[in-house]
C-alpha cells in the first residue's frame, strides 16, 4: 500500500496515498486512543462484574428458583395433575375395563359369537355360489345370448356384404383412378407450378428490394437521430459526469476510505498497546502504594501474631479443654464405679452372704488431674502425657 503504483494517466497513486495517510493517521490515533481506554476499562469492569457478581447472583438465584418455585410447582401440578389420573387409570379404569369388559367380551366372541358367526358364513358362502351359478346362466340367457347371435349373424354378414365391399370396389375402381389422372395433375399443373414461378420470379426479387431500400432508410434515419440526439449526449454523460466522478472515486475517495478503514485498524492496536502500558503503570502504582505495604504488614505482624496466638493461646488452650474432658471422663466412671460398689454394699447388708465380683464388671480406670497428684479414692496417680508426645 505503501508503494508507488503508476496509474493509466500517469500520475503515481502512492504520493496522494502518503498525503493522505499521515493526517488521516494522526487524527484517527487522537480520536481512537481514549476509546479504546474507555472500552478496556469497561470489559475489565464487565468481566470483574460477571466473575464477582452476575455468576454468583445468578447461580444463587437460579438455585432459589429451583428449590422454593420449580420443584414445588412440579410436585404440586404431579400431585394435582398426574398423580390422580394415573392412580384413577391404573387402579380403577384398567382393572374394570379388564375384568368387566375385556375378558367377559373375550368369553363371548370366543365361545358364542366366533362359531356362530362361522356358521353363517359357511351358510351364506354355500348360498351365494348356488346363486351366483344360477344367476349366470339366467343372466347369459336372457342379456348375453341373444345379442351375441345377433351381433355374428346378421350384424356382421350385413356391414360386410352392403356397406365394406360395393365400397372397396368403388374406391379402388372409380375414386382412385380420378385422383390420380384428373384431379393431382390438374392441381399440379394449373396452380403449384404457376404459383412456385410467380413466387420465384415475381415476388422474391420484390421483396428483396423492398428489404434492402427500407434497411438502408432505416440505418440512415438512426445515423442521423443518433447524430443529432443521443452522441452529443452520450460525451456530455461520458466526458462531462463519468470520467470526472470516476477520476473523483478512483483517486480521491478509495484512498481516502482505504487509509481510513487502516489507520483505524492500526490506531486501535496502537491505542490497545497503550491502554495495556497505562493498565501496567496504574497496576505497578496501585501495587506499590496498597499491594506491597498490605503484603509487609501481613508478613511482618499479622503473620507472627497469628503464630503467637496459635501456638501460646490456641494450643494450650485445647490441649487443657481436651484434659479436662478426659478428667470429666473419668471422674464420671469412678462415680459409677463407686454407685455400683454401694448398691452391692447395700445388697449384701440386707441379704447376707459372701460378696462376689460381678463377672463381665469393667475395670475403672485409675483418674487423675491435671499434673497434680491428687487423685480419686484408691487410684494411683498417672503420668501426664503431653498431646505433642502422645503424637
Amino acid at each position: 500500500m505503501s508503494m508507488e503504483k503508476a496509474q493509466p494517466g500517469g500520475e503515481p497513486e502512492g504520493c496522494l496515498t502518503a498525503f493522505i495517510r499521515i493526517p488521516v493517521r494522526i487524527v484517527v490515533l487522537v480520536v481512537v486512543v481514549p476509546v479504546r481506554m474507555l472500552w478496556d476499562v469497561l470489559v475489565v469492569c464487565g468481566r470483574a462484574v460477571e466473575l464477582r457478581v452476575l455468576r454468583p447472583v445468578g447461580r444463587a438465584l437460579g438455585w432459589m428458583f429451583r428449590t422454593l418455585v420449580a420443584k414445588p410447582t412440579v410436585w404440586l401440578a404431579k400431585a394435582l395433575f398426574v398423580w390422580p389420573w394415573v392412580a384413577l387409570w391404573r387402579y380403577v379404569l384398567v382393572p374394570v375395563g379388564r375384568y368387566g369388559f375385556v375378558i367377559p367380551a373375550r368369553w363371548l366372541h370366543r365361545s358364542v359369537l366366533g362359531p356362530v358367526g362361522r356358521g353363517l358364513v359357511r351358510l351364506l358362502t354355500l348360498v351365494g355360489q348356488g346363486l351366483a351359478v344360477g344367476g349366470g346362466w339366467l343372466a347369459k340367457a336372457l342379456f348375453v345370448w341373444p345379442w351375441v347371435a345377433l351381433w355374428r349373424y346378421v350384424v356382421v354378414p350385413g356391414a360386410r356384404y352392403g356397406i365394406g365391399v360395393p365400397a372397396v370396389w368403388t374406391y379402388r375402381w372409380i375414386l382412385s383412378p380420378v385422383w390420380r389422372y384428373v384431379v393431382v395433375p390438374v392441381a399440379r399443373y394449373g396452380f403449384a407450378v404457376p404459383a412456385v414461378w410467380l413466387h420465384r420470379a415475381v415476388l422474391t426479387p420484390l421483396g428483396q428490394g423492398l428489404t434492402w431500400l427500407l434497411t438502408g432508410l432505416g440505418r440512415a434515419l438512426a445515423w442521423l437521430a443518433g447524430a443529432l440526439f443521443v452522441r452529443p449526449w452520450a460525451a456530455l454523460w461520458r466526458y462531462g459526469i463519468v470520467l470526472p466522478l470516476g477520476w473523483l472515486w478512483r483517486r480521491v475517495l478509495v484512498p481516502l476510505g482505504r487509509e481510513t478503514a487502516d489507520a483505524f485498524r492500526v490506531c486501535w492496536r496502537i491505542a490497545g498497546f497503550v491502554s495495556r502500558a497505562v493498565g501496567r503503570a496504574l497496576t505497578w502504582v496501585a501495587w506499590n502504594l496498597l499491594g506491597r505495604p498490605a503484603t509487609w504488614v501481613y508478613r511482618t505482624v499479622c503473620t507472627p501474631v497469628g503464630h503467637w496466638v496459635r501456638d501460646q493461646v490456641w494450643a494450650p488452650a485445647r490441649r487443657a479443654a481436651a484434659e479436662a474432658g478426659r478428667a470429666a471422663r473419668s471422674a464420671l466412671g469412678a462415680a459409677r464405679a463407686m454407685v455400683r460398689q454401694a448398691r452391692r454394699d447395700a445388697w449384701h447388708a440386707l441379704v447376707g452372704g459372701a460378696r462376689v465380683t460381678e463377672p463381665g464388671e469393667p475395670v475403672v480406670t485409675s483418674a487423675r488431674t491435671l499434673g497434680s497428684t491428687t487423685t480419686a479414692s484408691g487410684a494411683a496417680p498417672a503420668p501426664e502425657i503431653s498431646l505433642r508426645k502422645r503424637g
